[in-house]
């Protein structure tokens, strides 16, 4: 079998480098990729980007698995495409999608369905935001409502920041928001005590089969200090996630999405991410929902499947879910731990163009995902904000953590910053 994964980053060289150790398959195809595919053997960039374009280039290869990494291409509708011409794809429909497009959307169906989460209002005024903001205090949490990378979300510990977010969001329209459907807006929510983790699974219709659990690092400093980024590292599985927790989360998060959406008559089909807060005594409430794996959780998470993810992703796009069903996934049981190396002045204005010393990293332990990197001559060269993603097994957190620093430090591009401290709270415990 031939498949194509559609994406650029280090969560799409996880994937395409998970489902190439699949026997079923002969070629994985990544579009548009990065410079990962000109050094590993039966992965193959794709220099396409377009939906219509890649559908007819995936109709002409005969493939027969699309897997969609990034969000923007199932916000735009890719899995309707394809599937109106009857080829095979994973991921949610442009309409499923909104649940991570559109916060606003995402926040009323919470509500509408019963799933805990924040309480929130949702303004296109600024005025009418400032207001609320004054009303309320900080410090309270100010997102903009379309896709922005990761990045549209500002945790205000102040009300000069929480108006400036505003500003930012609604007048000066910035994040890069993707998508945006009508006039900006911006969802005001409380801020939550807790530790955050992500929980992910396979879905199709009512049936969820759950991957490993993770905790991200957004901040871009040590000690979660600086701003949000797309994810400065990630490690898996977190032990703030314990059985009684990943059974709560199943019953009360996971389970009443699916119904929500199949009773919406928005059957979900695809990755479905719950960002999780977990308070001190155990209550969970949802921060947000995504439609794909998390990047940089899917390095680690992928890192640690033993089962065959072809087969798994085969079921979930079979009409019949019983398939699903019958899926158990295995996991190592060892830990794994990434660090995203990011460039110089990340997340606002990456710098391009620098070559890469160190790669790649001999260490049967260790991987190196590229993300935003490109191939220029023999050089490997950066190539946008998240460059790599060093991501390393160890027996314990401690020792998964030390592998993987002891690789990042071979490795080397002028401007490189990293995080020091990625599995903090989980060595703390």
């Amino acid at each position: 079998m031939k498949i194509l994964v559609i994406g650029a980053g280090g969560r799409e060289h996880a994937l395409a480098w998970k489902l190439n150790q699949s026997p079923q398959v002969q070629m994985v195809y990544v579009a548009p990729g990065n410079a990962a595919m000109s050094h590993e053997k039966y992965l193959q960039s794709v220099h396409l980007t377009e939906k219509v374009a890649l559908r007819q280039w995936a109709q002409a290869h005969d493939i027969g698995l699309t897997v969609v990494g990034p969000e923007a291409p199932l916000v735009d509708g890719i899995v309707d495409e394809f599937r109106l011409h009857g080829l095979r794809i994973f991921g949610p429909t442009q309409a499923a999608a909104k649940l991570e497009s559109s916060k606003a959307f995402s926040k009323a169906f919470m509500l509408r369905h019963g799933i805990p989460t924040a309480k929130y209002a949702t303004f296109e005024s600024a005025d009418l935001a400032h207001a609320y903001v004054n009303q309320h205090g900080a410090p309270i949490v100010v997102k903009a409502d379309g896709l922005a990378a990761g990045k549209g979300v500002v945790v205000a510990t102040t009300l000069q920041e929480a108006h400036a977010a505003i500003d930012s969001m609604l007048s000066d329209k910035a994040f890069g928001l993707l998508h945006q459907e009508s006039k900006p807006r911006v969802v005001i929510e409380e801020c939550l005590l807790g530790e955050e983790a992500s929980f992910m699974v396979i879905a199709h219709g009512l049936v969820a089969v759950p991957l490993a659990t993770s905790q991200d690092h957004k901040r871009l400093l040590d000690g979660d200090l600086g701003p949000n980024t797309g994810g400065m590292g990630a490690y898996s599985p977190a032990p703030v996630v314990t059985p009684e927790i990943h059974a709560k989360v199943m019953r009360e998060v996971i389970q009443p999405t699916l119904r929500g959406m199949q009773s919406d008559g928005i059957p979900y089909s695809g990755f479905l991410y719950a960002g999780l807060m977990i308070s001190p005594d155990g209550q969970i409430k949802v921060l947000e929902f995504n439609c794909r794996m998390g990047d940089p959780e899917a390095q680690p998470i992928l890192m640690r499947l033993k089962s065959d993810m072809v087969e798994a992703l085969l079921a979930a796009t079979d009409s019949d879910t019983a398939t699903l069903s019958s899926v158990e996934l295995a996991w190592d049981r060892r830990f794994a731990l990434g660090v995203v190396l990011a460039a110089a002045n990340y997340p606002n204005s990456p710098q391009k163009g620098n070559p890469i010393a160190g790669l790649p990293v001999d260490n049967r332990n260790v991987m190196v995902f590229h993300a935003a990197t490109k191939s220029e001559g023999d050089q490997t060269i950066t190539n946008g904000g998240r460059v790599l993603c060093v991501t390393a097994l160890g027996d314990t957190v401690r020792q998964a953590q030390a592998n993987a620093y002891e690789a990042v430090d071979l490795i080397h591009f002028d401007g490189m910053q990293f995080r020091r401290d990625i599995g903090h709270r989980a060595t703390r415990r």
